[in-house]
């Protein structure tokens, strides 16, 4: 009896990481950026594979920590690798042609869909930087010790593999759209006959392998568009994320006119905060004046490196401090901002709030209290296009009597992480713009306001009742009775 219920619950525990996978890919569809490419591992069916842990929401897998997932699939899973590497893919490539949202006639990936529920242990990562998913070949070559061999399905038949022997073929997709959405789908479509031929293919060879099946590149560039062409009120990640290397990040951030790299501040050798922005400037009120001083030539751009002594990061605080001299005539110039995070039971997860802003002059201190506003999920950043104290304010001063009434801080296209940073790179973004904005509200009210009216005419052309009697202009006059 016990050995007829494990291949049901391996069976229901595969269908179930086949719904939370695209369940997943569907939620994160809105806050995908250019730059990840999805990864898929799994088996073949009746080869068991170590269980791995997916990486938290909103967390892009880089280079190092590929390798590990890769490392320990291949320990104690099969040795012989089936790379499927399509030219581009993303997201968003799921979440419109795989059937994400009930739509399973239509989908894309019937094969891939049938391969993951077979497996045992499907290994699914929604965010792979793209550098990381193009070392994928060099990282298996290295773990197996064997050189890739390039094989379309055709030849595959003539080839005997080994279960002892460890082999890494590698199958090139390719990707393309053209001018009607239906061509996407339909090379797709084609790409996953391959994969079911493939491994239909390695079925009647009997030998155990494990499967993966990624991309060089991303298919989508909206977020790279609406960063470099400045369009405002769009929900865009600013920071340019990728793989944990500094050399390609460095040079993705020289493709971007205008995109430099985030302040960043490590404890030993791990990142543990990041800030960006496009701008940053304060001022001070003197004799019934506003002298301004913009602090972002200071703090950011290619080569500057802005004094960070004092900061301080662990699970619980985080605090980055920046120093300048000579800001509005105080030789002595700290801007704090003063992060915690912790777990609430409402919401059942942990959140990460800006608790204050502090400028801190010539032993003078003025204080501004953020952690109404700004406020994200602990494994998330938080980006807002304008953190001030004036104009729509997010930062409010302490107390009536702070000299923070005197000041007035500026953040402009404003993004920071003090939580939970890996390689350097910003996590996926909870941008400050509700979803009803002020116009949306007016049109919703205006429309409200003619459904009433609407209504009330309605009603009233409704009450009328045509006259039963008729006056008659030759004959004697009509008399209504007022009991009538």
């Amino acid at each position: 009896m016990a050995s007829s219920r494990a291949p049901l619950l391996r069976r229901r525990r595969s269908s179930m990481a086949l719904a939370v996978f695209l369940g997943l890919l569907s939620v994160l569809n809105a806050g995908t950026c250019d730059e990840q490419v999805p990864l898929l591992l799994w088996t073949s069916g009746g080869t068991s594979a170590p269980s791995q842990a997916p990486p938290p929401a909103g967390h892009i897998v880089g280079q190092q920590q590929l390798a590990a997932y890769l490392e320990n699939a291949l320990n104690m899973g099969p040795k012989n690798v089936v790379l499927f590497l399509q030219d581009k893919m993303s997201v968003e490539d799921f979440t419109m042609y795989g059937g994400a949202f009930g739509n399973k006639q239509d989908s894309a990936f019937p094969n891939l869909e049938g391969a993951l529920m077979s497996s045992s242990s499907p290994l699914v990562l929604p965010s792979v930087s793209w550098p990381a998913s193009n070392a994928v070949i060099g990282q298996l070559q290295d773990q197996l010790e064997t050189s890739p061999l390039y094989m379309d399905p055709e030849t595959l038949s003539q080839l005997r593999l080994n279960a002892s022997s460890p082999a890494l073929l590698v199958f090139r997709l390719p990707y393309g759209v053209g001018s009607d959405l239906m061509s996407a789908k339909e090379i797709l479509s084609g790409n996953d006959e391959v994969i079911g031929q493939v491994l239909s293919t390695m079925k009647t060879q009997a030998v155990p392998y494990t499967a993966i099946y990624t991309a060089l590149r991303p298919s989508r560039d909206a977020a790279s568009l609406s960063v470099e062409a400045g369009v405002g009120g769009g929900r865009s990640l600013l920071q340019a994320r990728g793989g944990e290397r500094d050399r390609d990040r460095k040079q993705r951030i020289k493709e971007r006119d205008g995109v430099y790299a985030p302040v960043e501040f490590k404890e030993g050798e791990e990142s543990c905060i990041l800030l960006w922005a496009k701008g940053l400037s304060v001022s001070i009120l003197r004799s019934g004046r506003w002298e301004d001083h913009d602090l972002t030539s200071s703090t950011f751009g290619e080569g500057v490196k802005p004094k960070l002594h004092g900061s301080i990061c662990d699970k619980t605080r985080a605090k980055l401090v920046l120093n300048y001299d000579n800001v509005l005539g105080h030789r002595s110039f700290k801007l704090i901002l003063a992060m915690s995070q912790r777990h609430y039971q409402v919401s059942a997860r942990r959140w990460f709030t800006l608790d204050a802003v502090e400028l801190e002059y010539d032993g003078t201190k003025a204080t501004f209290n953020g952690s109404r506003n700004i406020y994200a999920p602990a494994e998330f950043s938080y980006r807002c296009e304008s953190v001030t104290n004036f104009r729509w304010p997010l930062l409010v001063p302490r107390s009536a009597k702070d000299p923070a009434n005197q000041w007035r801080v500026s953040f402009e296209d404003f993004q920071i992480q003090g939580f939970n940073v890996s390689g350097g790179e910003f996590s996926y973004a909870s941008d400050c713009s509700g979803f009803f904005s002020p116009g949306i509200w007016m049109g919703l009210m205006t429309s409200l306001l003619m459904v009433l009216v609407l209504t009330y005419g309605l009603h009233m052309i409704m009450q009328l009742h045509t006259m039963d009697r008729f006056d008659d202009p030759k004959g004697p006059a009509i008399s209504v009775p007022q009991t009538e």
